[in-house]
């Protein structure tokens, strides 16, 4: 349990404000994908990073230095341009199991703090949003489900249900699989993993690895972190640990 890619779990989560935002990133992804990759209309090009670090499919082109350049500099951008705002949750799992003596579920409460702090956003701009998530598998799935289900009909630690209620659409979480080249799902994995060694780094619990890839990208997402609307914290609203 002391080794950190064990010890340590990460839920990454992101909102565009307006439709035509998030319509806007995903054709700009899909561009991208498009102008590097290729026209594919019936085996498109999906970005999932355990894929494209071990160089599986359309992502062996990555060996080649040009080809990692250009995709490189060409996901930076489409970040870049993109408009959302961004919440990484991190948990230590081994002081979480110490510190109760029946402990929520890691994903489960990372969940639940997600689910505060988009609530929260969501209430703050007179809103209302949904909740996608990446399947997992039917027996995870239906376990995420329904921890979903508890926050909306009972709340959080922090927060009674109205606060959940009177901002989510719907008291079932969604489900799409990696196959559906979900724009938002690819950029939340994708953002997952820079984000969670950031936080790690941070608070000395790893060595910081240097001159990585990861923190270009955490700069071009650097000012759509979620942050408390009038001082600009991002600490407990976009970066949170537990």
């Amino acid at each position: 349990m002391d080794d950190p890619g064990h010890r340590y779990l990460a839920l990454l989560g992101v909102w565009f404000r307006q439709e035509n935002d998030y319509t806007a990133f995903a054709d700009d992804l899909e561009r991208f994908k498009r102008e590097l990759f290729g026209p594919r209309p019936d085996n498109p090009v999906i970005l999932h990073r355990s894929e494209i670090i071990n160089r599986r499919g359309p992502f062996g082109a990555l060996c080649q230095a040009g080809f990692r350049a250009s995709f490189d500099a060409g996901i930076w951008q489409v970040m870049e341009r993109a408009k959302f705002r961004v919440v990484g949750i991190v948990i230590d799992k081994k002081v979480h199991a110490e510190k109760y003596s029946s402990p929520f579920h890691p994903y489960h409460y990372c969940l639940a703090v997600m689910l505060d702090r988009y609530s929260g956003w969501l209430t703050y701009r007179n809103a209302v949003g949904d909740v996608m998530a990446e399947s997992r598998g039917k027996v995870a799935d239906l376990q995420l489900g329904q921890a979903y289900l508890r926050v909306f009909e009972s709340g959080t630690l922090l927060f009674g249900p109205a606060h959940h209620q009177r901002a989510l659409t719907s008291k079932a979480i969604k489900f799409r699989s990696k196959q559906a080249n979900i724009a938002g799902l690819q950029l939340a994995d994708l953002l997952a993993y820079p984000i969670r060694q950031a936080c790690l780094v941070e608070r000395g619990r790893i060595p910081d690895p240097g001159d990585v890839y990861g923190k270009r990208i955490l700069q071009a997402v650097e000012t759509k972190f979620n942050r408390h609307e009038r001082t600009g914290q991002i600490q407990g609203y976009g970066k949170v640990w537990l």
